[in-house]
């Protein structure tokens, strides 16, 4: 199958938003998200310093006070909308006002995370100028498009809003949700510009189990991947607990709270559902595209699982953070890609 100009972009924009999801967990992982006070500049600049000394004195209580500024008019339209224990919470966080002293190789790196942000932003726009021609033929995939436009700029506010509520817990995971809706919309369109060339000729029965099969691992991956921003965040309060001393790394799993016990027990449903689409794949009569969908998807769902144990038993690794983070990014779109298989129904011959 040969690729047009729209399929190139999109699956293009795909990879690239899943890079992203990657930097983003360097970022995390390295403790870099506050490493740019501001939002959409750096300390002031569209080019961030290299060293204090660039800096004026009192640089860290001049962006806190400017940060304070801009979360009560956060605050304030929050409160307009009915949202008024966000809006408490945004204006009463103490970490909000805490000073972040400057670190060039923390500021670097989220300075690269928004470059890589940026020009995301402007494939995704390309993805939809390309769609355009589809408008006549199926009026779906520019649909599909201009959304994963609209969502793009909605999730650039909204890392605005991150980086002003200094990483407020929640919203970590909102931004890693809109992330996953938009690879994901997409990928959708890349596909629905591709389906003529998907062929997937099984039993309607087997059809039915596999469809059923997904959907479930595709709902636990989904809880899986918001129950694992949750632990994260619980990962950061606790780095934060002492303010000039962060408690060794063999601790952390030991002090998380419920919510990693829940994370745990969610991952043995993953597990068993994992297997059940792995016995499905090797013990039926499945073949071609749906067969290589199916294997990356089992792979996937025991690497990340493999990957979590060493998480909890190595002592968090950064690496293995990252991955995870990614994993559960690769997770989702290949399952989300064998449900849209499913649907492409055998061509009947005439």
């Amino acid at each position: 199958m040969k690729l047009n100009s729209y399929q190139k972009i999109a699956l293009t924009t795909v990879f690239a938003t899943l890079f992203l999801i990657l930097v983003g967990g360097v970022v995390r992982s390295t403790g870099s998200g506050m490493g740019c006070p501001d939002w959409p500049k750096c300390f002031g600049s569209w080019i961030p310093p290299t060293s204090v000394e660039e800096l004026p004195d009192g640089y860290q209580e001049i962006f806190v006070e400017k940060r304070v500024k801009k979360n009560e008019k956060i605050a304030g339209y929050l409160e307009s909308l009915g949202f008024t224990d966000t809006a408490y919470e945004i204006k009463n966080d103490p970490d909000i006002k805490r000073e972040e002293e400057f670190n060039a190789t923390k500021t670097w790196i989220e300075y690269l995370n928004r470059l890589v942000g940026a020009v995301i932003g402007i494939l995704v726009f390309l993805t939809f100028l390309s769609s355009l021609k589809y408008w006549k033929s199926n009026r779906t995939i520019p649909a599909l498009s201009f959304l994963a436009v609209f969502l793009t700029g909605f999730q650039g506010w909204l890392g605005s809003i991150v980086v002003s509520t200094n990483l407020l817990p929640g919203m970590i995971t909102v931004h890693m949700i809109l992330a996953m809706v938009i690879v994901n919309l997409l990928l959708y369109g890349a596909f629905k510009a591709s389906e003529n060339y998907v062929r997937i000729d099984i039993d309607e029965s087997l059809r039915g189990k596999l469809w059923n099969i997904g959907l479930i691992i595709l709902i636990l991956s989904t809880i899986q991947m918001i129950l694992g921003t949750q632990v994260r965040e619980e990962v950061d309060l606790i780095k934060n607990v002492v303010s000039d001393m962060i408690p060794p790394r063999s601790t952390w799993i030991e002090s998380l709270g419920q919510i990693f016990d829940v994370h745990r027990t969610f991952s043995w449903l993953l597990v068993i559902s994992g297997a059940y689409l792995g016995y499905l794949i090797w013990n039926e009569e499945i073949t071609g595209q749906l067969k290589r969908i199916g294997v990356i998807n089992v792979a996937l769902i025991f690497a990340q699982i493999l990957i979590g144990v060493g998480i909890a038993y190595l002592d968090v690794p950064k690496i293995l953070q990252v991955l995870h983070l990614v994993g559960i990014a690769f997770m989702i779109c290949a399952e989300f890609l064998m449900l849209l298989m499913l649907r492409v129904k055998p061509k009947t011959s005439k």
